[in-house]
């Protein structure tokens, strides 16, 4: 069975949701605080490939820090990417990961069937 990492802000009631999914169904694995320790850009890189989605799907677009930086305007997904890795607020939670596949934990209800068939 391939280890769950999950991409955890424990301030948002998503991500507590997602995590406690996870624990409820028995599936134990690596809890990464992802603003605590962001995630570089390969490894950004490396979800998107995974998730079969572009930069900015990733991203949480109504966050301050997206306007401020004009992200609206961005076209280049490197950029986008960089700034991801520099402003992890700007990364969507959760992110649920398990072996070469990854999701976006919303809804919530989608994080059981993942886990049970990946």
């Amino acid at each position: 069975m391939s280890e769950i990492t999950i991409w955890h802000n424990p301030m948002c009631s998503k991500s507590r949701e997602a995590l406690g999914i996870l624990q409820d169904g028995g599936y134990e694995g690596k809890v990464v605080k992802y603003l605590e320790n962001a995630p570089s850009e390969d490894e950004i890189r490396s979800v998107l490939k995974m998730l079969g989605i572009g930069a900015r799907e990733l991203m949480r677009t109504k966050e301050d820090i997206y306007k401020e930086l004009c992200l609206e305007n961005e076209e280049s997904q490197d950029a986008l990417i960089s700034a991801m890795a520099k402003y992890p607020k700007l990364i969507e939670r959760p992110v649920i990961i398990k072996g070469n596949k990854a999701i976006i934990g919303r809804p919530s209800e989608k994080i059981i069937t993942f886990v049970k068939e990946s």
